[in-house]
């Protein structure tokens, strides 16, 4: 039976935990994130006291979210609502994250239109959120390339995405290459890479084993991105710094969780 828990839905399972599902299961609709339950969200498409971040990876994943904000002891609501995205696709990150998986990174593509969420952050859920993603810089996007509009056909005139500051890695032609799932990029890069494979091991599953926890792995596999010469720029970089000042949802700092 339907309840609206997360595992009813098939959408219990955090990358955190189980780093091959990354960037795990999306929602099919917006929804009202309420601890384990994902429940029927309102009509509402934006929230004045709340921030707008636009989820390109695990962020849309209701169970991560669920993690992270347990991890410091939030139980509070959050928004989630579809978007179609112009202008943002998804990249690949150029680093190895220590939770075990290398994560999705936004991009500039200008033109492309994806469906995504906006992840609608009190200041205390921002808080948390800006920890974890200790290798990004959240930035915000607006302007005529890009576009952010609801199921409903209303627009936001923006929205806050986090760009890895590390740069992402490139496809065949030097272009950001896309986010396919972390089970297919992971056989991928080590299909091609004699050193990284030393580094990581063979497959997927030894990959995520020696590079969940361990700084020192994970740093050496960043680097060598750089160093066979897989890495680009996002294209984002030069929003990077033009925050809004006395923005809703900017909440003070806190230690970074797991990453």
């Amino acid at each position: 039976m339907n309840d609206g828990t997360l595992e009813a839905l098939g959408l219990g399972r955090a990358p955190r935990e189980d780093p091959l599902t990354y960037p795990g299961a999306w929602p099919a609709e917006s929804g009202l994130l309420v601890g384990d339950r994902l429940l029927p969200l309102d009509e509402h498409v934006t929230y004045e006291d709340r921030t707008p971040v636009l989820a390109i990876g695990s962020n849309a994943c209701p169970a991560q979210l669920r993690h992270k904000m347990a991890e410091f002891g939030i139980d509070s609501p959050v928004p989630m609502v579809k978007v179609r995205v112009t202008g943002v696709d998804v990249g690949v990150s150029a680093h190895v994250s220590r939770v075990g998986y290398v994560s999705a990174s936004p991009v500039n593509s200008q033109g492309v239109v994806r469906e995504l969420f906006v992840t609608w952050f009190d200041a205390r859920q921002l808080a948390v959120v800006d920890a974890s993603e200790v290798a990004f810089d959240r930035a915000w996007l607006t302007g005529p390339g890009f576009r952010f509009a609801s199921e409903s056909g209303e627009s936001l005139r923006g929205a806050y995405v986090y760009v890895n500051r590390y740069g992402v890695l490139r496809d065949g032609t030097g272009a950001p290459r896309r986010h396919p799932g972390e089970r297919l990029l992971l056989t991928e890069l080590l299909a091609v890479s004699p050193e990284l494979r030393k580094l990581f091991g063979r497959t997927p599953e030894e990959f995520c084993a020696r590079a969940r926890g361990d700084r020192e792995l994970c740093e050496r596999g960043t680097r060598l991105f750089r160093v066979e010469g897989l890495v680009t720029v996002s294209g984002l970089e030069r929003f990077v710094g033009s925050q809004q000042t006395g923005s809703p949802g900017t909440g003070s700092s806190l230690p970074p969780p797991l990453m």
